[in-house]
């Protein structure tokens, strides 16, 4: 069975809502919470399973960068449990944003079991390690605390915003009170048509002397 990834509401004070009923109905979900705030990537949201891998829109339009990440998925397919899926962002590509240093083209930031219940945030890393792919840089994480997400430094020259989630595992019934984002300005102008663009890799990385 194949299951689209939810829609992630935005922050009260995300510059990049467009409006009121993209908003978090309210910040209960994480209050007396740990959380986890990660930097949101410039890329196209993608669900792997055992048997294959679907976009966020379940588009299966060809195109390069989906291409690479099939060829990726059968690195590691095999060892995704039945039922389970696992999200992140494809960064092959470059959408509105260049990336000139990835730590690779596949960032893993949500594992869901077949119980449909995202996994904490902690088996993420856990399972980010053992299939050799990276996270998104944490930039916070602690006890709720809006003061401190509000104080967080976007550049919104060089980062499309910030995702917030409780380091538990989140049921998918929940998922809209228990993880939300911030985005920036007019980011949905500037990416909407990096389909039909001429592909243009991100750039990786150079590993240390060489």
């Amino acid at each position: 069975m194949r299951v689209k990834y939810p829609s992630t509401p935005h922050l009260p004070w995300s510059p990049g809502l467009q409006n009121d009923d993209r908003v978090i109905r309210d910040l209960n979900g994480f209050l007396g919470r740990e959380v986890v705030v990660t930097e949101k990537l410039d890329g196209e949201n993608t669900s792997l399973y055992r048997d294959g891998l679907h976009a966020r829109s379940l588009d299966t339009r060809p195109h390069p960068s989906r291409t690479w990440l099939k060829g990726e998925r059968g690195r590691f397919g095999y060892e995704i449990p039945d039922g389970w899926r696992l999200c992140g962002e494809n960064v092959y590509a470059v959408h509105s944003l260049r990336y000139d240093d990835l730590a690779g083209y596949f960032y893993l930031f949500s594992v869901w079991d077949n119980h449909n219940v995202s996994r904490p945030w902690d088996e993420v890393r856990a399972w980010a390690a053992r299939l050799d792919v990276p996270t998104p840089r944490e930039l916070y994480r602690g006890l709720w605390d809006e003061a401190a997400l509000r104080a967080i430094r976007v550049d919104p020259e060089r980062m499309e915003g910030y995702v917030v989630r409780v380091t538990g595992e989140i049921p998918f019934a929940e998922f809209g009170t228990r993880l939300a984002k911030w985005v920036r300005r007019g980011h949905v102008q500037t990416d909407q048509h990096w389909l039909s663009k001429p592909v243009e890799a991100n750039g990786l990385m150079t590993k240390e002397g060489s």
